[in-house]
């Protein structure tokens, strides 16, 4: 007969008192972290505002009941809503990652770390508009910033050496994770409140990745880490009013997470918690593609120049061959027939075949219209993804973190190109002084999608002034946004 299980309550897993003493008492005196917080900033409410020309995305959007106003409740920007932070914050959340254009961060895990903004903003701005309305202080957009930088690096830096999609879980995990830290720590949530917050986070349900694979591909990919800040929102608001947490959620025996959804096995960690993954993360600057197949795409567009310049039609192409890192043949390599939008952006041979057929690659060319274009299924036919082991090698190594792709094209008559090979792509840290230039383009483009000029120019005034943005209070900021 086994021994009983003692009911003598334990101290909070590490994990957790880690998460919680880095969240309140790290200080960020990181310039390269703020400063690249401030571009995230931008580029994340761009992305949002593009989805926003989505009526897939915009019937989502707005309060539960239709009608609702809440007063002094978070605003969501490029709209007229005004909500309580916990639906504000799925609004947010599901508009940023609509179109997969927002950043990227990738290990052992990926995931996108701006998702977190979707809570960070709703409940800041909810925070600001509550205290002025009480006549206190609200909080500024460098809370905001800081808030970032720390959900970036809980995220970040447990996906360096812990895999959740080998288990079948979908990273949005670690959104609900992060966020419900960092709000908790916003909405002043003590020590011990906190910890029973993100311990609540880990007792959660947790998605399924199979929305984001086939045979089920779907859209629910673009509203699950919406789904995710907005739970971690409600999260700490219950943790407010008082209520337990599970010391042991992790560590657990039969019962933890640890045992239940990660085969056993306790995470692991390569750092620290400090400003790392802010200051490394990588954007998405060119193309609205799953980030593994960035270089692919730029590759195909060098390509298509060349096909240009040589008279050669992609008709004339008999096989391409894609060598690439695992994680791209495990996650984007795609063979047989691409249902929706969300399908297209996960398969890479489709990321290459529409710049090798039309010089370019944009949302909208996930939609219906451009797919049923018979070159595209023809030329995907005719790709083939190798692994390259130094290619993988390079994409987990800390001091590259290169996503690469080559490509090489044969024709019908023998002939070839040289292969084009792509290591970093133009968002990645070593490419900042190229990509920064061209963020910031990319998030005027977005802004001219939603307001008049005037309206512009009072956003971009404050936005690319580092000082103005960090002082600015969070509701006046906010209020630039709405329609």
């Amino acid at each position: 007969m086994s021994a009983p299980i003692s009911n003598v309550r334990p101290d909070p897993d590490p994990v957790l008192v880690d998460i919680v003493d880095y969240v309140l008492d790290f200080p960020i005196d990181s310039t390269p972290a703020l400063d690249t917080a401030r571009n995230c900033l931008l580029d994340t409410l761009g992305c949002g505002l593009e989805a926003l020309t989505y009526p897939a995305c915009t019937k989502l959007m707005g309060p539960i009941v239709p009608g609702t106003i809440v007063p002094n409740g978070a605003k969501v920007p490029g709209t007229s809503f005004q909500l309580d932070p916990v639906q504000a914050a799925f609004n947010i959340g599901a508009m940023i990652r609509w179109l997969d254009f927002n950043d990227t961060w990738l290990a052992a895990e990926w995931g996108h770390p701006s998702d977190n903004l979707g809570g960070i903003l709703a409940t800041a701005d909810w925070l600001s508009r509550s205290a002025i309305a009480a006549g206190k202080q609200p909080l500024t957009m460098k809370d905001v910033l800081i808030a970032m930088i720390k959900a970036h690096e809980i995220q970040g830096c447990i996906a360096l050496e812990n895999s959740f999609n080998k288990v079948g879980l979908d990273h949005v995990l670690l959104v609900k994770l992060a966020s419900t830290a960092v709000v908790g720590q916003l909405i002043g949530l003590t020590r011990d409140e906190l910890i029973n917050a993100v311990s609540q986070a880990f007792v959660d349900g947790h998605a399924l990745r199979t929305y984001r694979h086939a045979p089920n591909t779907g859209s629910r990919k673009s509203w699950a880490a919406g789904d995710a800040t907005s739970r971690a929102v409600r999260l700490a608001l219950i943790a407010k009013t008082g209520e337990m947490g599970y010391p042991s959620v992790l560590s657990a025996k039969t019962w933890g997470f640890y045992d239940v959804l990660f085969k056993g096995n306790a995470f692991k960690f390569q750092r620290p918690y400090g400003s790392y993954v802010m200051e490394n993360v990588l954007f998405k600057i060119s193309f609205p593609a799953e980030f593994h197949a960035q270089t692919a795409v730029e590759a195909a567009m060098t390509l298509h120049a060349q096909l240009n310049a040589a008279g050669k039609r992609v008709e004339d192409i008999k096989k391409i061959t894609i060598r690439t890192h695992e994680a791209a043949i495990r996650i984007i390599d795609k063979k047989g027939p691409l249902n929706n939008p969300a399908d297209r952006d996960h398969c890479i041979q489709y990321m290459i075949a529409v710049p090798l057929i039309r010089g370019r690659l944009t949302a909208a060319d996930y939609e219906d219209s451009i797919a049923q274009d018979a070159r595209i299924d023809v030329l995907r036919a005719r790709m083939e993804c190798v692994e390259d082991a130094q290619f993988t090698k390079d994409y987990h190594d800390p001091e590259k973190r290169s996503i690469a792709n080559a490509l090489t094209i044969e024709f019908n008559d023998g002939s070839t190109f040289d292969e084009v090979v792509v290591e970093y792509p133009i968002g990645h840290k070593r490419r900042r002084e190229d990509g920064i230039p061209l963020l910031v383009e990319k998030f005027k483009t977005n802004l001219a999608r939603r307001f008049p000029v005037k309206q512009q120019l009072a956003i971009l005034d404050v936005s690319l002034d580092q000082a103005r943005l960090e002082a600015m209070p969070v509701n006046e900021y906010v209020d630039l946004y709405v329609i």
